[in-house]
């Protein structure tokens, strides 16, 4: 069973990334969107952390994919300045706790969310960076969500604070750090058919 986590820089292509190895690899796919969903739903529900403790895995992958309580993606937070007050010492207790159970149950691959940390110990796992040029990133950006180039960049800054502010709570500064990383892709420079490539050769040796 093997596990890839992916860490980036927002608008560094990690989504899609991801998601393009989880259906070659034949992985299940978890980016922050899921795992969030998965967070709040143990974060306001009393028997929560219960389902995720006991849960087998198929029904609890699907029990995580079908969850949504805010109607959108998470990730159109930033377009939208909608903002959600979780306890942000609690929030990384749950991801502790959903981001192993994730890891166990099933090939996977995990992105963002602080995997490199919670799952550093874990066999058969590989973490991975994904970097790219700032004019790089605000280009994905503009073309993915159809926005203006001021509008971009406050995403970006949000984002990026955002990144900063969550691993505070792991008391972590060296999430760039490559020495975490079993390989650093830097986008600007591949395609996603190349860094898939990569990984790939990576995964199966």
């Amino acid at each position: 069973m093997s596990v890839i986590t992916i860490s980036r820089k927002f608008g560094a292509e990690g989504k899609t990334l991801g998601r393009r190895l989880a259906d070659t690899l034949g992985y299940y796919y978890a980016d922050e969107d899921i795992i969030e969903r998965a967070v709040v739903e143990v974060y306001l529900s009393s028997d929560g952390k219960k389902i995720f403790e006991a849960e087998p895995g198929d029904k609890l992958k699907r029990f995580i994919s079908g969850l949504n309580p805010f109607g959108t993606s998470l990730m159109e937070l930033p377009l939208s300045d909608k903002e959600r007050h979780i306890d942000g010492f609690k929030y990384v207790e749950l991801l502790n706790l959903i981001i192993p159970k994730i890891a166990m149950d099933a090939n996977a691959v995990i992105v963002g969310r602080g995997g490199q940390y919670i799952l550093r110990d874990f066999d058969d796992t590989y973490h991975l960076l994904l970097i790219a040029k700032e004019e790089d990133r605000i280009k994905f950006i503009e073309d993915d969500y159809r926005v203006s180039r001021t509008r971009t960049l406050q995403i970006l800054k949000r984002m990026d604070k955002r990144r900063t502010n969550l691993y505070s709570y792991f008391g972590r500064k060296d999430y760039d750090d490559t020495k975490l990383y079993d390989l650093v892709l830097n986008m600007s420079l591949l395609s996603l058919d190349q860094a898939e490539e990569l990984i790939c050769k990576l995964i199966n040796g």
